[in-house]
């Protein structure tokens, strides 16, 4: 065993020191792997980021009372008795005798893509005075808050920086309204910070909604009375609602965008990582015919076949990790912070984030590198170990 082990690293150093030597024929291996890999993980980061502006929305603190059966915020429906009625519920936060509660209503504007200059749907939430004691993950960034009973607005930092009309002092118009930006908020880079704010009572007013809103954000206690908040309100008669925990919907809404995302991107990793294999394998062949003679010469000297199958499975391997880790690097440059909005499909309404290249991404994009090259060096490596040894020595 020992002295296999000799041999296999004798061969396998022989083959890593002369890798610089055929640079130009592993190039292409290590081009086409390193080409795989950043789509892969650039791909994954799209999601990764999305799934991360999601959860940050979430607090295990918060809960969201809806109309019973909607599936979204956009669907649902609370009346103000109802959203009363939902502030005397036991398990909710006070600040002396006010229930922090916030009744929400939520509508979609049009608003220009800077990027592009595409209409988007972005999301406008008619807010209350408890608002931001509710979402206490939110902190103004600039300007002020806003005057409730008036036109002014506050929005969100990716707002801010995705749609035209959002900066600081600017004005927007919506239907027959002119709203005034006053403040930029931050929300821990959730999908509040996509959303402009401005004054319920003003928003059911500009829309003739009476006194109606979408839903009812309500700050718990702590995240134990979540079941106490909730079996009072179903309980109540009065009340056709259902009670989620926020990070719950967050993780709801994220599924499936996610999830497509990542098939898109493993099918294209996929595909073209079999071009890649067939980069490697060629290469590997050419590596193996370059030094048949050198390999025969190896083989009569002792050398087991098996310690020359490893010697061509580390080089593949090795050549895989470089592409691995290339493109990685320029995955990771390119991508990891970039600013995007896309379709949130739940609300029909855009979302901004940014793309996010983890360290798990990175890690899995190195694996799957790695899995080309053992591809891509098995069937070279056992044509090596086949080498008829007299007609390789008198290869010239």
């Amino acid at each position: 065993m020992l002295h296999w082990t000799s041999q296999t690293i004798a061969i396998t150093a022989l083959n890593l020191r002369t890798i610089p030597q055929r640079l130009s024929s592993s190039g292409v291996a290590i081009i086409g792997i390193a080409g795989v890999v950043v789509v892969l993980v650039s791909v994954l980061s799209i999601a990764a980021g999305f799934t991360a502006a999601m959860q940050n929305s979430g607090s295990p603190t918060r809960a969201l009372v809806m109309r019973n059966g909607a599936d979204s915020e956009m669907t649902s429906g609370v009346s103000g008795t109802e959203a009363d009625l939902i502030r005397q519920a036991p398990g909710l936060r006070r600040d002396g005798q006010t229930a922090l509660a916030s009744a929400e209503l939520y509508v979609i504007i049009d608003l220009p893509k800077i990027s592009t200059g595409s209409a988007a749907n972005v999301p406008m939430r008619g807010i209350g005075p408890q608002t931001l004691a509710v979402r206490d993950n939110t902190t103004l960034v600039e300007g002020r808050m806003l005057e409730f009973g008036t036109n002014e607005i506050v929005v969100g930092r990716g707002a801010s920086a995705q749609f035209s009309g959002l900066t600081l002092g600017s004005e927007v118009r919506s239907g027959q309204n002119t709203w005034k930006v006053v403040g930029i908020f931050d929300a821990g880079g959730g999908v509040s910070e996509t959303e402009i704010w401005c004054d319920a009572r003003v928003l059911q007013g500009a829309y003739r909604r009476g006194n109606s809103y979408q839903l009812v954000v309500a700050k718990l206690d702590s995240s134990d009375t979540f079941d106490t908040f909730r079996d009072w309100l179903t309980a109540n008669p009065q009340l056709n609602v259902q009670v989620r925990r926020e990070t719950e919907y967050y993780a709801q809404q994220s599924r499936a965008l996610s999830g497509l995302i990542r098939g898109v991107g493993f099918g294209i990793a996929a595909l073209m990582g079999i071009g890649a294999v067939f980069g490697a394998i060629l290469t590997m062949y050419t590596a193996v015919s370059t030094r048949s003679r050198e390999i025969a010469t190896l083989r009569a000297l002792g050398f087991d076949a098996s310690s020359v199958v490893v010697s061509v499975m580390v080089e593949s391997l090795a050549l895989a990790a470089i592409g691995g880790v290339i493109g990685g690097v320029l995955a990771y440059l390119a991508f990891n912070g970039y600013q995007t909005s896309t379709m949130n499909f739940q609300t029909f309404s855009q979302v901004a984030f940014a793309f996010r290249v983890t360290p798990a991404l990175l890690a899995l994009g190195l694996i799957y590198a790695l899995l080309m090259g053992l591809v891509g060096g098995l069937f070279p490596a056992l044509r090596a170990a086949r080498l008829p040894i007299p007609a390789a020595l008198r290869e010239l």
